[in-house]
Order: structure tokens, then C-alpha cells, then sequence
């Protein structure tokens, strides 16, 4: 049994019913699994809701994980992933000191070589923005926090979507309209 924990991201089709986020996130809970990320949006079928929840578990733990979320009533689909079977984004907004940006031109160069965009820019501070990789918006928070000019941080939750062609959901509805 493999008991080496990885790094997973969990995609599950809800409807959308008041309380469910609580059901989910309780299965992980119980088993002592800390959700590194959660987002929570429509999906591409309508009136169906679309969790994206990341973990660090083992093998074993996030297919009984899945196969228990999935129990749960008003759950349509759900099912596990690792980064190379996904297309991941996320975003992060930082809030930096304008006197220290003005003052050290490698904070100005350091978000131009990471592509961010600058929001808002006034006498007391600046807002940038940058969407990517989890590993990118690490790496700009670490080069800002170097510079001591960050003021306030925040990241989304990882967003994704399979690299297969259709929602994994899609396949499972229609064999559930075949069925009636």
C-alpha cells in the first residue's frame, strides 16, 4: 500500500442546494485531510455547481475520500485528479508599497518578468494582479515579500478543467438519461 501523500484536485458536481458545501467538506474533516483550496462555481451544465477542492492525501485516502463525497445525496459526480491530467489556474492580487516601488526599480521589473498587471497605482500603494501557475504566484509573493513592500496578499482557490474533451459529469448524465 502506498502511503507517500500527494497532491490532488478533487472535482465534484453538485446540485445547487443549500448546505452541501458543509457535507463535502466534513468527509475530508473526518478523516483528518486538511483542503488546501476550494473553489466553488457554476459548471458547464445548468443548475449543476462545480467544486474544485485540492489535498495533499495518499492514494488510498483520496479514492475512499471521493467514493464518500460522492454518497452523498445531492452529488452528482465526483472524482480525483493529479496536475498532469488538468489545465490549472489561479489568481492572486498583492498590495505593495508605492514609496518602495518608486524607490527600487527591480520590485517594478520583477512583476514585469512575471507578467503581472498593475491594477491601481496611488501615493500610498499598488495593487498588481496575476494569473498562472501556483508555483508563479508563489514565486512573485516570495520576491515582493524579499523587497519588504508587500502590504496584503490573497490567492483564489485553483480552478480547472480536465484535458479530456467533455465534463467527466457529461458521460455520467447521459448514461443516466439512457437508463430512464
Amino acid at each position: 500500500m502506498d502511503t507517500q501523500k500527494k497532491f490532488y484536485t478533487l472535482l465534484v458536481f453538485s446540485e445547487n442546494i443549500a448546505g452541501i458545501l458543509s457535507q463535502i467538506t466534513s468527509v475530508f474533516t473526518r478523516r483528518q485531510i486538511n483542503i488546501e483550496s476550494l473553489n466553488v462555481s457554476a459548471s458547464s451544465i445548468e443548475g449543476i455547481h462545480k467544486y474544485t477542492i485540492t489535498a495533499w492525501c495518499t492514494p488510498d485516502e483520496v479514492v475512499k475520500v471521493t467514493k464518500q463525497i460522492e454518497k452523498k445525496i445531492d452529488v452528482v459526480k465526483a472524482n480525483y485528479y493529479t496536475d498532469d491530467e488538468l489545465f490549472i489556474h489561479e489568481v492572486a492580487l498583492y498590495k505593495i508599497s508605492t514609496p518602495v516601488l518608486l524607490d527600487n526599480s527591480e520590485v517594478s521589473r520583477t512583476i514585469r518578468k512575471h507578467d503581472a498587471r498593475m491594477m491601481e497605482v496611488n501615493p500610498t500603494y499598488s495593487t498588481v494582479l496575476l494569473a498562472g501557475l501556483t508555483e508563479e504566484i508563489v514565486d512573485l509573493y516570495n520576491q515582493l515579500n524579499a523587497f519588504k513592500c508587500l502590504l496584503q496578499y490573497t490567492r483564489s482557490g485553483r480552478i480547472a478543467v480536465t484535458r479530456s474533451t467533455e465534463e467527466s459529469i457529461t458521460d455520467f448524465l447521459n448514461k443516466q438519461e439512457n437508463k430512464v
